[in-house]
C-alpha cells in the first residue's frame, strides 16, 4: 500500500527544488576544469583563469577578454601604507556561489604578502551571471582586520585592442574611437563629476556592444588612459570611505549582440528607472507646480554686485574699477520691464551677487541683501517686479566655499582632510576661503532662506552652486565626520528644503545622482579641450545624458558659436535645438536673438517633457545630425550649413 504522506513529502520537496531553480539565473552551470572556472549560461559563457584571475566573456556575437586586474596595485594601510596585488594573497579559494537570483563563483583571498610584510587583510570577489539577460555582476568586499583597504582597481580592464569605440558620459557625452589621434584626459576620474555625469561607460565591438554600470558610485570612479593614437584603457577604481573599504563595491556588465551608443544609454535609463531614480519633469511639476512655467521659457542670468577682494586671483590691480561693478535692484527691475515690453512674457530669472558683499563673497553669511543696491527693501521690490512680469525669480547661492571673513567662520566648521589639514584657497571673488563641512550646510540653507521669506522676499527658487558637479567631499573631523555618501545626502537635504517652500531647485551641472532632486541646471554641454570654457570637442560629442534624462531635467543652452561647452566650430543654437533645451536670453536682445529664442522655446514647449528616443549622424562627416523624441518630432541640424529643420514644423 502506498504511503500517501510519504508521496506528499516527495512532491513538496520537488516543488521546492523547482522553485529554487526558477529563482536562479536559469540554466546557469558552474564548472571547474583545466585550471579554469567556467560559468555557463544560456547566452554567454564566462571563463576565469585560476592563476591570473583574468576573465573572458563569450557569446554568439563577440568575445570580451579582460586583462588581469589581479596584477593591479592595491593600496593598503597597516600602520603604514603598503602596496600589494590580488595575486599576492598567500591563501586563495574559489568555490561555486549562488544567491537565488544570480549564480557564479566566489573567490576568497587572504593573508597578503608585500615587500616582505604580511598584511592582515582578506578580500572576497564574486563573479556571477544574473537574470534572464545574463548580466555579469562583479562584487568586491574587504575583510579588514589589522590592515584596511584604501583603494583598488577591479574588475579587470577590457583588452583595449578589442573595442572599436568607447562610449563615455564625459559631460553630455562623447564617443572615442580606439585610434583617436589626440590624447584624451578626463576632467575628473571620480563619479559625480564632469568626467562622469553618469556612472557608466560602454564599448562597441563591430555590431556588438557592452555597458559597465558602477552600481556603488559614491566612492567609485575609473582609471582612464588614452594616449595620442590610442588605444583606450578604462577600468573601475574604488576608493575608501573615511579610511576603510567599509561596504561591498559592485559593477554590472550588460552585453548586446547588436547595439550602439543609443542602445547603451537606453539600457542605463532602464537601470535608473528600475531603481526609482528616474524622476520625470511631469512628476516634479506635480510637487512644484510653478515649475510648469519654465516649459518653453527662456533663462535670464543677471547680477547685482561683482566685488573682487584684493587677495582673489581675479583681482585687477591695474584697472581698479573692474573690482567693484554694481547695479541696483531698482535698475535691474527696470531692465526686466523693458524686456517684458519687447514681448518676453515669461522667463526664469537667475540673480547673482544679491548678497551683502556681492557674488562669491562672505558665504554662507550673505545676509542682509546688498545695502549698496537697496538692501531688504530693494530686494523685496525686485522680487515683486519679477512676480508681476510672470518671471520666476531664483537666487544664486553657495554652501561649500566657506570664506575666512564670513561672520560664522570657525576652523572647526571646515572640512578636515585625511592628513589633518584644511583646504585654503583664494581663487574666487571673495578671496581667502576654505570648505564648509557638508553636515553644516542644511542648517545654513534653512537659516538664510527662512530669513529671506520672513522678510517678504517672493523667492521662487535657488541655485545651490557646485553641489551637483563637484564630487562629494569627506570630512575627517571627529566632531562631524562625513562620508561621501553622507555628503550627497546633506546636499540632497539642502535641495529638499528649497522644494519645501515651493522653490525650483537648480545647480551647476547635471550629474545624475541629483536627478531626483533637481529641476534645472546652469548648463550641461560637451567636453572641450583643455576645459569646457572654449576649444575643440574631446572625442565625438553625442547627447548621452539627454538620451537618458531629457524628460527629467531642464537644461539651458548658450546660443553663440563656440561658447562654454560648445565646440569652437559649432553653433550653440543648433546644439540647443538638437537637444531641445531651453535658451539663454540677454537683457537687451536684438531681433536675431529673439528669433532664435522663440524657436527654441516653441520646440521646448512641444517636447520639453518628452523622452529623447534617438540620436543619429546622417553622414560620415558627423556634421549633419538628427534627434527624435517620443511623439515623433525630429530635429535635424547641419553644423556646416548653419541650418536646421524640425518635423513636423513648429507652429
Amino acid at each position: 500500500m502506498i504511503n500517501k504522506t510519504f508521496v506528499l513529502v516527495l512532491l513538496m520537496a520537488a516543488w521546492a527544488t523547482d522553485a529554487r531553480t526558477a529563482g536562479q539565473a536559469e540554466g546557469v552551470q558552474v564548472l571547474q576544469e583545466a585550471g579554469s572556472w567556467w560559468i555557463h549560461g544560456q547566452q554567454r559563457h564566462v571563463r576565469i583563469d585560476e592563476s591570473t584571475l583574468a576573465m573572458t566573456v563569450k557569446d554568439q556575437a563577440a568575445t570580451w577578454s579582460f586583462s588581469s586586474g589581479a596584477a593591479e596595485p592595491l593600496t593598503v594601510q597597516q600602520t603604514t601604507a603598503a602596496e600589494c596585488r590580488l595575486l599576492d594573497a598567500t591563501q586563495r579559494t574559489i568555490a561555486p556561489y549562488e544567491t537565488g537570483y544570480k549564480k557564479g563563483v566566489r573567490i576568497t583571498l587572504d593573508r597578503f604578502v608585500a615587500q616582505d610584510r604580511e598584511l592582515d587583510l582578506g578580500i572576497v570577489l564574486s563573479v556571477c551571471l544574473e537574470g534572464e539577460e545574463e548580466d555579469l555582476v562583479c562584487e568586491i568586499a574587504a575583510l579588514e582586520r589589522a590592515a584596511v583597504l584604501q583603494q583598488c582597481l577591479w574588475p579587470n580592464a577590457l583588452d583595449p585592442q578589442q573595442a572599436d569605440l568607447l562610449v563615455m558620459p564625459f559631460m553630455q557625452g562623447m564617443l572615442l574611437p580606439r585610434a583617436w589621434p589626440e590624447k584624451v584626459t578626463l576632467y575628473d576620474e571620480h563619479c559625480h563629476s564632469r568626467g562622469f555625469y553618469m556612472p557608466w561607460w560602454g564599448h562597441v565591438q563591430g555590431k556588438a556592444a557592452m555597458i559597465a554600470i558602477l552600481e556603488t558610485p559614491d566612492d567609485g570612479g575609473c582609471s582612464f588612459n588614452h594616449p595620442a593614437g590610442g588605444p583606450t584603457l578604462i577600468q573601475a577604481r574604488w576608493h575608501h570611505s573615511l579610511g576603510r573599504f567599509s561596504y561591498p563595491r559592485r559593477v554590472r556588465f550588460c552585453f548586446y549582440q547588436q547595439a550602439d551608443y543609443v542602445t547603451l544609454a537606453k539600457r542605463y535609463r532602464r537601470y535608473v528607472q528600475e531603481k526609482g531614480h528616474l524622476v520625470l519633469l511631469s512628476e516634479k511639476i506635480n510637487r512644484t507646480p510653478r515649475l510648469a512655467k519654465l516649459i518653453g521659457s527662456p533663462v535670464i542670468h543677471t547680477s547685482i554686485l561683482y566685488h573682487i577682494q584684493p587677495r582673489s586671483s581675479y583681482y585687477d590691480s591695474v584697472n581698479l574699477q573692474n573690482n567693484h561693478q554694481l547695479v541696483s535692484f531698482a535698475e535691474r527691475a527696470a531692465h526686466l520691464r523693458k524686456l517684458s515690453d519687447k514681448g518676453v512674457k515669461r522667463a526664469y530669472l537667475h540673480l547673482d551677487g544679491w548678497g551683502l558683499r556681492g557674488y562669491d563673497n562672505l558665504h554662507p553669511d550673505i545676509l542682509p541683501p546688498c545695502p549698496e543696491a537697496g538692501g531688504w527693501e530693494g530686494m523685496r521690490h525686485f522680487a515683486a517686479v519679477c512676480d508681476s512680469l510672470n518671471y520666476v525669480f531664483a537666487v544664486h547661492d553657495q554652501y561649500r566655499d566657506y570664506y575666512l571673513d564670513a561672520a560664522s567662520y570657525d576652523p572647526d566648521h571646515t572640512i578636515l582632510l585625511s592628513d589633518g589639514t584644511r583646504h585654503l584657497g583664494r581663487t574666487w571673488f571673495g578671496g581667502d576661503q576654505s570648505f564648509l563641512c557638508p553636515s553644516l550646510a542644511p542648517g545654513m540653507v534653512r537659516r538664510n532662506h527662512r530669513s529671506l521669506l520672513d522678510h517678504g522676499v517672493k523667492l521662487c527658487g535657488a541655485y545651490l552652486d557646485v553641489f551637483d558637479v563637484v564630487p562629494p567631499d569627506e570630512c575627517y573631523n571627529p566632531h562631524h565626520p562625513v562620508t561621501r555618501s553622507a555628503c550627497l545626502a546633506y546636499r540632497a537635504e539642502c535641495f529638499n528644503f528649497i522644494r519645501s517652500y515651493g522653490g525650483i531647485i537648480s545647480s551647476e551641472e547635471p550629474c545624475d545622482w541629483a536627478i531626483p532632486y533637481l529641476d534645472l541646471v546652469h548648463h550641461g554641454p560637451y567636453a572641450l579641450e583643455p576645459n569646457p570654457g572654449k576649444g575643440p570637442a574631446v572625442g565625438i560629442p553625442v547627447p548621452l545624458f539627454n538620451l537618458v534624462y531629457h524628460d527629467a531635467i531642464l537644461l539651458p543652452w548658450s546660443k553663440g558659436k563656440g561658447e562654454w561647452g560648445v565646440p569652437q566650430t559649432d553653433s550653440g543654437f543648433l546644439h540647443g535645438l538638437l537637444n531641445a533645451g531651453l535658451p539663454y536670453l540677454s537683457l537687451n536682445p536684438d531681433a536675431a536673438e529673439m528669433e532664435q529664442v522663440n524657436a527654441m522655446c516653441r520646440l521646448h514647449q512641444r517636447v520639453g517633457l518628452l523622452e529623447m528616443t534617438s540620436h543619429e549622424f546622417l553622414d560620415q562627416s558627423r556634421r549633419r545630425q538628427r534627434t527624435t523624441f517620443s511623439d515623433g518630432t525630429q530635429v535635424t541640424i547641419d553644423l556646416d550649413q548653419n541650418a536646421y529643420a524640425i518635423s513636423p514644423p513648429l507652429q
